[in-house]
């Protein structure tokens, strides 16, 4: 036997051993002196979405918690025998006697441009196949509001691309506008529309689903890519097969991720779809981890979810950016009832609401939105002023209208001002009507509204409005820009400038008004 080959392995084991022993001593060197002290509960109780724990004395509120085989959950109550858990993952693997480890860390999310365009879970975790977000820098999920002295007036508007919004119940940017009204009345149509809109003003746009079927979700994510629109936006999905505590901290993730934005000082719109069913998860976990029910078997605290979500959306000095937040929550009503718990609530914390009557709906005019029964309180200081100039005699004979139509069914005879008020208000009401997927420009908006309050439209049918109004905005865009960018860039209406208008408007609608006389 050769002796060179048995002695030639040699060498090599007595590097390796060097190699090993060196790299623990190294170890030894950095290694803490003295034991490492970890906290390990127990479950005692398992539940739908729910854990409680024992033997973790030192655990903080809302610190993540990672029970055995990777399901985490947030440490929600803090009793003095036990703790109870939100479960974050599905929670069939687990049972009474698993053990429970802290992570020192208070429940999080990755932010960052690297989300645009991103469909995310409430824990940031990637849904779209697109694979790891690779966000360097990740917030709390929950934040404090901005103090009052860091808050700037609300002064800039955000536009919707909606005429009935834009022109009656403007918003402005740091504002938060409800959206209410009965299931299939067009609440989710009128957020995705203004997000549309946002397509060139450089506005982020965040939305948060909850609750909503996997098959609703992935429908606004398609439409959202069809129109360009998913560049700018992040979706945060919480549906309602997850368990319910994502559903519960998804509108509070979602909310950081935009207030990253804001802090670079841009402006964000964040998009809440919807807060009923948010509330709604937020009880049963209330009622599992047994807190006492209050009205409706909500625990007494639910005000102040949405309050503490809702005072984060603001619009900050510019000595401390500048940027802005604006909140578009949706909450459903039942059988047109505003009254109810919830809807009251939101509509004492936020700044106006849209609401979405049934009624209209049903009858074709869309978006259904009740102009009556919607108001702005802060929109109308950052409206802008062509629109000012037209919305006082708008609203007035729109109001009128209403109140008017009722009577005329019954078949009384009318007086001449009355049929024109009734003339004029459907005339108005058509004007109103707008199609989804389809946001107009300001300029296009004020013709269309000027012709309309001027009695252009009034010689035609209702049927023949929607045409004239394409007719008008066609001339606007095509024979007046100079004068577009002068109204985009909020400067005044002046008596000129209202009358080129109105002479652009009167030459496009002629033929179709020579004809109407001609039938007549």
């Amino acid at each position: 036997m050769d002796t060179d080959s048995q002695t030639e392995p040699i060498p090599k084991i007595t590097a390796w051993l060097d190699t090993t022993f060196d790299v623990l001593a190294t170890a030894r060197e950095h290694a803490p002196p003295g034991p490492i002290v970890q906290e390990v509960g127990t479950v005692t109780h398992v539940g739908e979405g729910i854990a409680r724990v024992k033997g973790l004395p030192s655990v903080q509120s809302e610190e993540l918690m990672r029970f055995e085989g990777g399901v985490r959950g947030m440490a929600f109550n803090l009793d003095p025998s036990e703790v109870g858990v939100i479960l974050l993952d599905e929670s069939e693997r687990l049972e009474a006697g698993d053990e429970v480890q802290r992570t020192g860390r208070i429940l999080d999310v990755p932010v960052g441009p690297e989300l645009l365009g991103r469909v995310v879970d409430a824990l940031g975790r990637p849904l779209d196949e697109r694979g790891a977000i690779g966000a360097g820098e990740r917030w709390p999920v929950e934040r404090d509001a901005p103090p009052i002295m860091d808050r700037a007036p609300v002064d800039t508007p955000l536009q919707t691309g909606l005429k009935v919004i834009d022109a009656l119940i403007p918003i402005g940017r740091g504002q938060r506008e409800l959206i209410l009204g009965d299931r299939q009345t067009g609440k989710t149509a009128v957020a995705l529309d203004t997000i549309l809109n946002q397509h060139d003003t450089e506005v982020v746009c965040v939305y948060c689903a909850v609750g909503q079927r996997n098959s609703a979700v992935a429908s606004v994510i398609a439409d959202l890519r069809e129109h360009d629109a998913l560049d700018y936006t992040t979706v945060v999905v919480a549906s309602g097969e997850v368990p319910p505590g994502l559903q519960f901290i998804a509108p509070y993730a979602a909310t950081s991720i935009a207030e990253s934005f804001m802090a670079e000082g841009r402006d964000v719109l964040i998009v809440y779809d919807d807060l009923t069913r948010h509330a709604r998860a937020y009880r049963e976990l209330s009622l599992l981890l047994r807190r006492p029910p209050g009205r409706e078997a909500f625990p007494g605290d639910i005000f102040y979810i949405h309050s503490r979500l809702l005072e984060r959306s603001t619009h900050l000095r510019d000595e401390h950016g500048g940027g802005s937040l604006t909140a578009l929550p949706i909450v459903e009503t039942e059988a047109q009832n505003i009254s109810a718990y919830i809807p009251t609530n939101l509509i004492s914390i936020t700044d106006g609401q849209i609401f979405l009557s049934p009624n209209l709906f049903q009858k074709g005019v869309l978006p259904a939105v009740d102009v009556g029964r919607s108001v702005s309180r802060v929109g109308g200081k950052a409206q802008l002023p062509a629109y000012r100039a037209l919305t006082g005699e708008l609203r007035l004979s729109y109001s009128q209208f209403q109140e008017l139509e009722a009577f005329a069914r019954f078949g009384t005879r009318l007086d001449e001002e009355t049929r024109e008020t009734l003339r004029r208000g459907r005339r108005v009401r058509e004007v109103l009507k707008q199609p989804q997927y389809a946001p107009l420009p300001v300029a296009e908006q004020v013709a269309v509204l000027l012709a309309t309050t001027e009695g252009l439209f009034d010689p035609l049918d209702p049927e023949q409005v929607d045409e004239a109004e394409g007719r008008v905005r066609s001339a606007v865009r095509e024979n007046l820009p100079t004068l577009c960018d002068t109204i985009q860039s909020g400067q005044d209406l002046g008596d000129d400038d209202r009358e080129a208008l109105l002479q652009a408007a009167r030459e496009a609608v002629e033929p179709m008004t020579e004809s109407a006389d001609a039938d007549a």
